[in-house]
């Protein structure tokens, strides 16, 4: 049965020979053997792929094709691999190098031997809210790699320093060939002696067997600034992982975790408080000595304050982390009803309920705000 190539690429009868190529393109890299090793009916597509585009490609190959709508009719040798669908010149991959480059982003490209910045560490420290108030010092135990003591990180005994690999040249790979029905092809590996490193130790350091590294556990101090919060880092330069062939160490990074405090709540750099007071203090107002995060403080309850009203004490807050002042301290003026009354207080309240200011629908008190607010 003839084989319908414009089916095979995917594409219609009048499609523009740039479409093809496009076409040609993502079809050879689905069905390229690399990429389906060991699959008989990926070969045989890939094999159907090339052949069709070899015939659509060529104008005068394709016009003997549509006119006598089979394979034979282009001609013998329309569906070898030497034609405009093959791996040479005119193919739309270009020469050998090409394919590994259309196929797999750069399959020629050397591994990097030069020295290389060592991986950042990371650490937790779990901070009160006094603690991130007026910053803290803390001893932190950090398990990492560091060099060789006995070595001095070049993994050769004695000190001595590793050789370029013979094997590989230094490049870290071996480029293996390999002959297929499709042309040769040409992979790179990472070198079996050096295992892609580059350099081979004559004779390994008996301490760290050759490696230049040794993991040991190290006791840091850490002074964390004032004004830190939760999510915060603090960055210790070059206490990370050490790098690799002469390359710099990495960085340790100590995120800080605040805990819940059972008076305050933080939002920024901002203070929040609750302070229970009575209706008559409510009423007629009031002073109140209150404990803030660094001593005490005066709260004045003005003369009807309401219940859920806010007092703000400028500056009585957290510390900026970066530049001076601190934030505020944020009190939430609740009304403290109390549960059982004396007679004398009850006869108060019953002769105060009596000359009214009851309140009621018209007075929104603090839910109606709330209401409000999110109107």
């Amino acid at each position: 049965m003839a084989k319908d190539y414009y089916d095979v690429l995917g594409v219609a009868r009048g499609a523009s020979d740039e479409e093809i190529k496009k076409a040609f393109r993502q079809k050879a890299r689905e069905y390229h053997p690399d990429r389906n090793p060991g699959s008989s009916e990926a070969e045989e597509r890939f094999k159907e792929i090339n052949e069709a585009y070899s015939v659509l490609s060529d104008a005068e190959k394709r016009a003997r094709y549509d006119q006598f709508g089979s394979a034979d009719g282009p001609g013998p040798g329309a569906g070898g691999f030497g034609g405009a669908g093959g791996f040479g010149a005119g193919s739309p991959f270009g020469d050998i190098g090409d394919i590994f480059d259309a196929f797999f982003g750069g399959g020629g490209a050397q591994r990097r031997t030069g020295p290389a910045r060592g991986e950042d560490l990371r650490a937790d420290m779990e901070l009160t809210l006094e603690e991130c108030f007026s910053g803290v010092e803390r001893e932190l135990r950090v398990t990492r790699q560091e060099n060789c003591e006995s070595c001095h990180g070049t993994g050769g005994r004695g000190g001595e320093r590793p050789a370029r690999c013979a094997r590989c040249g230094g490049t870290g790979q071996v480029q293996q060939a390999r002959d297929t029905a499709f042309g040769r092809f040409v992979t790179a590996r990472p070198c079996p002696v050096c295992h892609g490193a580059g350099q081979t130790v004559k004779d390994p350091c008996g301490a760290c067997h050759g490696s230049g590294q040794q993991r040991r556990t190290r006791t840091l101090k850490v002074r964390i600034p004032a004004g830190v919060g939760d999510g915060a880092r603090v960055r210790l330069t070059g206490e990370g992982e050490p790098g690799l062939r002469g390359g710099p160490p990495g960085d340790l990074f100590v995120f800080v975790r605040e805990r819940a405090h059972d008076r305050f709540l933080r939002q920024g750099s901002d203070l929040h408080v609750e302070l229970a007071i009575g209706f008559p203090e409510a009423a007629l107002g009031d002073e109140y000595d209150l404990t803030g995060i660094d001593g005490p403080v005066k709260v004045k309850v003005a003369e009807g304050t309401q219940a859920g009203q806010e007092i703000r004490l400028r500056g009585k807050g957290m510390p900026h982390l970066r530049g001076g002042g601190r934030g505020d301290l944020v009190v939430h003026v609740a009304l403290h009803v109390p549960r059982r009354l004396s007679p004398e207080e009850r006869e108060l309240l019953q002769r105060l309920k009596e000359l009214g200011n009851k309140g009621g629908e018209g007075d929104k008190g603090f839910f109606g705000r709330v209401k409000d607010a999110f109107r």
